[in-house]
């Protein structure tokens, strides 16, 4: 009996030791869920020569959107709490390559989370929060977030509240409209004026170093947008930016202008290099990517042709319907090449029925501040021929982020995993 136990304490001792050599190196582990194992390359995701994904990590909840801090600290969140908490922090201890720490803060869900001028910004759906940092960019206290601002418009629908700040002190916050196209209940007549503006559908800026500020502090910084999930502060330009969200369904109501086709085509999902006091259009017009004009829409008097919104901004990139673009950096490393340096990258985490793409990261190249013809930078997340799906979508790209070594991070709100976009020249 002593032998037989000695025998398999043996065993046991020697499955232990092969665990920890394992974990020792740094080799891949299958994770328990998912079955996906961490720090593998992710041969699904098709980039272009030089590029390679890697996972860091999945099943980590809905994750949103991402940043980087100088350490390589990477705080991630999240729109649905898990745990009673809505944020990570993934932590390289040992810094060769695998995330060997996750910890969990904040009782709040929510979208946004940048790092601006020594604190880490995050966003709940109806205000934002700041914790202070140290010189490595690590929070000092995640138990005692300072509140900037609360009180911003939460009816449930489209109602994540994205941030950007610049270098005067101000913080940009995203105010979706909770009407997807401002019709008057019931109806397919629109609002005249559409109210819904008067505290949602736009951007609005605060005070970023002012602390307990309502939303009668803030002031509307650009209107006339649907829902701008993605932003940024392009400092190359020193302007904002924004991906749209388009609106829904025309030929509910308006089968005598548009067809089910035509709805499943329009209108673009949109880009907008904005301004202080600029008016995208929303709801009155919408971008219509096939006949590259600002159109009326038809709840305004409009058939699918009339043009409109002269005063409107026209968008400077436009991209298929329905995509989804949930996030947009503008890119300031120096690991990729010289072509990407100063472009955006969008993720988009939605497809084009029609077109059969989707879930996938764009990039938009930047020339003199100008930006050139877009294209599909990442694709296959889906990890799914969209044409004929024999199986369910796998990842939903979200959130992007910049590394300190110039790596692109690539958040996915459906299976919760975090990809590593490096380049190496060959």
């Amino acid at each position: 009996m002593q032998r037989r136990f000695l025998k398999t304490a043996v065993m046991f001792a020697g499955f232990a030791g092969i665990g920890a050599l394992l974990a020792y190196r740094g080799l891949p582990e299958p994770d328990n869920k998912s079955g996906k194992k961490i720090n593998e390359v992710a041969k699904d995701i098709k980039l272009p020569a030089g590029f390679s994904a890697t996972i860091l990590a999945s099943d980590l909840g809905v994750t949103r959107h991402i940043a980087i801090g100088k350490s390589g600290d990477i705080y991630v969140k999240l729109s649905k709490l898990k745990d009673g908490k809505g944020i990570y922090i993934l932590r390289d201890t040992n810094k060769d390559g695998v995330i060997d720490d996750k910890k969990m803060f904040g009782n709040y869900p929510g979208t946004g989370i940048r790092i601006h001028g020594g604190f880490l910004y995050s966003s709940s759906n109806t205000g934002v929060y700041r914790y202070k940092l140290n010189e490595k960019e690590e929070i000092i206290d995640t138990e005692n977030p300072e509140k900037v601002l609360d009180g911003l418009v939460d009816k449930g629908r489209d109602n994540a509240k994205p941030i950007a700040l610049d270098k005067n002190g101000n913080i940009y916050v995203t105010v979706g409209s909770y009407s997807d196209d401002c019709r008057v209940k019931g109806t397919g007549k629109g609002m005249s004026p559409c109210t819904v503006l008067d505290s949602a559908g736009g951007i609005w800026k605060f005070e970023a170093g002012k602390l307990n500020q309502t939303f009668a502090d803030g002031k509307r910084y650009t209107t006339g947008l649907k829902n701008a999930v993605g932003i940024d502060w392009d400092t190359k330009t020193n302007t904002l930016f924004a991906t749209q969200h388009g609106r829904g369904k025309f030929d509910d109501f308006y089968p005598q202008y548009y067809t089910a086709k035509q709805s499943a085509e329009l209108p673009a999902e949109t880009m907008f290099q904005l301004s202080e006091g600029a008016d995208a259009g929303w709801p009155y017009v919408y971008f219509d990517h096939i006949q590259n004009k600002k159109i009326l829409s038809p709840e305004y008097g409009g058939d699918g042709k009339k043009t409109g919104g002269e005063k409107a901004l026209t968008p400077v990139a436009a991209f298929p319907a329905h995509l989804g673009p949930n996030a947009l950096m503008f890119y300031t490393g120096n690991m990729f090449p010289a072509r990407y340096k100063n472009g955006a990258f969008i993720a988009f985490h939605n497809q084009s029925v029609p077109l059969h793409k989707g879930y996938m990261v764009a990039f938009v190249p930047f020339v003199n501040g100008k930006a050139g013809k877009w294209e599909i930078f990442a694709d296959n997340f889906a990890g799914v021929n969209l044409a004929a799906p024999e199986g369910p979508i796998q990842h939903r790209p979200c959130g992007l982020a910049q590394g300190p070594d110039g790596a692109l991070y690539v958040t996915d709100d459906l299976n919760g995993t975090i990809f590593k976009i490096d380049y190496k020249k060959k």
